[in-house]
This record gives C-alpha cells, structure tokens and sequence, in this order.
C-alpha cells in the first residue's frame, strides 16, 4: 500500500481561531472551482494524536508498532515515530524510509510472509534484527543471510484463516520442529506473533485460543533455551473506540493469565488503520452525471418513489485514490459538500464512478444522495489507510495535493507530549491557516 506523496519538505497550517478542519476543505474547493477541480487530501495530524492518547489510556500495557504498509506518508511516519511508536516493515523500501526519520533499529521489525534475500540481507546491515518468521523456507534464509536475528514465530490461527486462502504463519503443531530447526541453525528465537483479523465475530473466543497457543510456543521455547520475551498479538483495530475496548476487554484478562508483567514480555500489537484511517479526507468532485431508469428491490424511508437513477462521474476512481476497492474494501458513502439534508428533501438511488467508463471503476455500487449537479464536490472520510498511487493514467495530474492541517490544542497537547512540530522534527514547517 502506497502512503500519499509528500514534499521531502512540507507545510502544517495551524488552525487557530476557530477554525475548523471543515472551513480549510472550504478554502481548498474554492482554491479548486477557480483552476481545474482536481481532487485533493486534507490530512489532520492531530487525529494521530487523539489516537495514540486513546491508545494509552485503554491499553497502556500493549506497545503499539505502525505496520507501514498502512500509509507510508512521511507526514504520518515522522508523528508517529516522534510519539515513540515502534514500526513494522514489509520490505527494504519500509525500512529505509523509517530509519530516515531516526526510529531506532531496535524498534524495527522486518514482517512479511516471503522475504526478498536483498531486503534480509539489508536488515541484517542496518542492525534490524527482529524478523517476523512464517515457514521453514523463511527460516532457511534468514539463518544463511542474517545470523544474528531475532525471531518471532508467525502462528496461524483459524479466525484469520478463514479470512484467507493462503496459508499463513505456523500451526502449533509444527511450532517444536521449527524451534528444534532454529536451534539447529543458531537462530535465536525471541517470541511469537499471531494475527486476530477485525472481522471476527467471536473475538473472545478468537483470543483465548491463540494466547493459549503463544503460551505453548513460550514454553516450548524456554525448553530449548531460547529467551522469549516478545509476543505480537496483531492488527485487527479498526480505529473504533468502541471496538478496541472489545479487544481489551477480552485480551487483559488472558495476558494476566498467560503472560503477566512478572514474566517481562514485551507485549506489542499493529494498530495501522486505528491510528491513520480516520486523519485524511478525500475531496473530489462531479464531473459527469447520466440518469438511469432501473428499479431497485426495495427503497428506503425517504428515497424518492420513482424509477430514476442517478450514475456520478468522479475525478477520481479505483486506478487512483480508491483503488483499495479493487481488493474487496468498502468504500463508504460521502458527504455533499455544503449540502444539509432536509428531512422532506427527496434522495434518490446512486451510484458513484471514476472517470475511466471501465466497468470495474465503480466506486460506490449504491447509495441515496440528493440530486448532484456536475461540479458539486464530495467528502470521503477515513480515507488514511487508502494511500494514493504515484501515477494514474485517468488522471489529470500524477498526484493528488495532499494538505496538512493541525489545530491549536492538539498542537498544544503533541507539545506536552514531547513532540514539536515547529522544531524537532525536520520536515516540518508549521504556517498559521488564514482563511
């Protein structure tokens, strides 16, 4: 997954005053009705700290490591790393950009299910030692070209492979072959990761069997000698509060059980999308709009009662910003920009299109929107985790603008936090918004 294109060197508009997220979307639409509509980002770096604060508070004893793949804006990577988050890397290109911004190897981990030899071997001469380990092949590798890893065995579990076709991690079964194999080779093994998906509906259930099984692992390895002391318990965090006080409240309970603070386990997790998602917003506009005469199976309390369709060009579509779409992610319906929606003001079913005509560029397949004119503007949110490709061919220009804004409290509060946006970090250069 592609970050949103940054600058080696970019604004933050601080927002004083009253000014609102809304009110710079405002200035950036009318910046755009003048020239040529292009579609742009607003990113809200304060989002990123509200969420690490909620992080700490409801689960201050899980280090959370960013899993990069998420969004690689260097915007995003340099806040996080600032609030002293770990990273989790996929290859060479993920490494590389963290260490740019000063994370510290030892806060690296190299995780992906067939590593390139040139990205183990880059890890091995940066000093990022702990790899995530998911087969024998893997394990074969990293012993031959980086001897001083340190290993955290991937163990499947049935929550995510039913989410799956591919296998992935290993079963607990096979556990004690592969620790017998690294002890062989003289590859430390250090801890055990495992993967609970967002999408489980018994995440109890889920979690109580494979902290069970990350115990045996621990066991298993403490019998041949190996120090374990790290235990990743995935991703899975939607960025819900709600949802993660549902992880929590079926994950203390079972660490005080499995791995309590006496045994020193390092307990981490990889919340991408709960710190990112909610930050960015797409702005895009109408560019097309044909009507269709189709009748849907049932229509909603207030959806017009007529046999009228409306189809929305957008200039942007699924080879660019939404192009997540194309692995199966929902793609939400967005707002109207300047449009409230009276109670008796008729909607109508819609679906929403990027500017290609290709069939699979459709974007939002249903949903009921008032009347839009070509022009009109529309706001996706939780847009972080989407990224943005470094070239699209149906699109105007290569990138999309991406602007970055912060408000005056949570500068405030990133300030109390340690980080300073106006001075240790690098990149940064932070402007008043004027309006």
């Amino acid at each position: 997954m592609k970050g949103f294109p940054d600058k080696p060197s970019y604004i933050i508009e601080l927002l004083d005053g009253g000014v609102t997220l809304e009110d710079v979307i405002d200035g950036h639409i009318c910046e755009q009705d003048k020239v040529e509509k292009s579609a742009f980002v607003v990113g809200d770096l304060g989002a990123l700290m509200r969420q690490h604060t909620c992080w700490q508070s409801m689960v201050p004893q899980v280090q959370p490591y960013y899993p990069v793949k998420c969004n690689s804006s260097p915007a995003v990577i340099e806040v996080l790393a600032s609030l002293g988050l770990g990273f989790v890397c996929a290859n060479k290109a993920e490494v590389s950009l963290v260490l740019e911004h000063g994370v510290p190897p030892e806060n690296i981990i190299l995780s992906s299910a067939f590593k390139q030899l040139a990205h183990i071997k880059y890890a091995a001469k940066n000093s990022v030692h702990h790899l995530i380990c998911e087969n024998e092949a893997e394990l074969s590798k990293i012993a031959r070209l980086h001897p001083e890893a340190k290993l955290l065995l991937q163990l499947t579990t049935e929550a995510h492979a039913a989410e799956t076709s591919m296998p992935f991690g290993f079963s607990l079964k096979s556990c004690r072959h592969l620790l017998e194999m690294a002890k062989e080779r003289g590859v430390q093994v250090v801890g055990a990761a495992f993967h609970i998906p967002s999408s489980c509906q018994d995440p109890q259930q889920a979690y109580t069997r494979a902290l069970s099984d990350a115990r045996c692992v621990f066991d298993m390895g403490l019998d041949l000698g190996f120090n374990m002391q790290i235990l990743d318990i995935g991703g899975g965090f939607t960025g819900s509060e709600f949802q993660l006080k549902q992880v929590e409240s079926a994950v203390r309970p079972l660490l005080d059980a499995y791995f309590p603070q006496r045994s020193g386990v390092q307990v981490l997790a990889q919340p991408g999308c709960f710190y990112v998602a909610s930050a960015f917003t797409l702005a895009v506009s109408v560019i097309g709009k044909q009507v269709a005469t189709r009748r849907w199976d049932s229509l909603s309390q207030g959806e017009k009662n007529e046999d009228t369709e409306f189809l929305y060009y957008m200039n942007e579509g699924v080879y660019g910003s939404f192009s997540h779409k194309l692995l199966g992610n929902i793609i939400t319906t967005p707002l109207v920009h300047k449009h409230a929606l009276c109670v008796d003001e008729a909607v109508y079913p819609s679906s929403l299109w990027g500017p290609s005509l290709d069939q699979l560029d459709q974007v939002v397949e249903r949903c009921l929107l008032p009347e839009l004119l070509v022009g009109d503007w529309l706001l996706f949110s939780n847009m972080g985790t989407c990224g943005l490709e470094e070239f699209s061919c149906v699109s105007a220009c290569s990138q999309l603008p991406v602007y970055y804004t912060i408000s005056t409290p949570d500068w405030y509060e990133m300030q109390e936090a340690g980080v300073a946006l106006d001075s240790a970090m690098k990149n940064f250069s932070v402007l008043q918004y004027s309006m």
